[in-house]
């Protein structure tokens, strides 16, 4: 029998670093059923304070499970389909911004990167009062994922 490559666990350094080349994974918050709820997110990873960052709404569904439980979880797929990252935290959401500039405005602004931010910032943070957008935190207390070792 052929013995196959078995996955191995990725470091620290390495989920975290995965985690940083991305920018699209699957954020799993938890229904009152107890069942997951999954939604593909955009986010930002910022690894020295170990947060994640995602940007939503006030009305979407995970903005009220976080409010009920804040335990979450994002899947990260890596470079190929044999290795991931898995985020494991707890996460809060903000308050909607209210006023054009204010704090959660200026967070959400800083979600993008710079050379997308933008022209028109003005009009950016009027917009984001208009949707009534909240950030939501995730503090990741958990990495894990792994990478499995194959030619092809």
């Amino acid at each position: 029998m052929t013995q196959r490559p078995a996955p191995r666990p990725l470091s620290d350094e390495a989920l975290s670093g995965l985690l940083g080349r991305h920018r699209f994974g699957t954020l799993a918050t938890v229904r009152r059923s107890g069942h997951p709820h999954l939604t593909t997110m955009a986010y930002n990873w910022d690894p020295e304070a170990r947060v994640l960052r995602f940007s939503t709404t006030a009305d979407r569904v995970k903005v009220r499970h976080l409010r009920h439980d804040p335990r979450a979880a994002l899947h990260v797929p890596g470079d190929d389909v044999w290795s991931f990252a898995v985020a494991e935290g707890e996460a809060v959401a903000s308050e909607s911004t209210t006023v054009p500039g204010d704090a959660v405005g200026r967070e959400l602004l800083a979600l993008i990167p710079k050379a997308e931010r933008p022209e028109d910032e003005a009009a950016f943070l009027r917009e984001l009062v208009a949707e009534r957008r909240v950030v939501i935190r995730m503090k990741v207390d958990r990495l894990y994922g792994t990478m499995l070792d194959v030619d092809g």
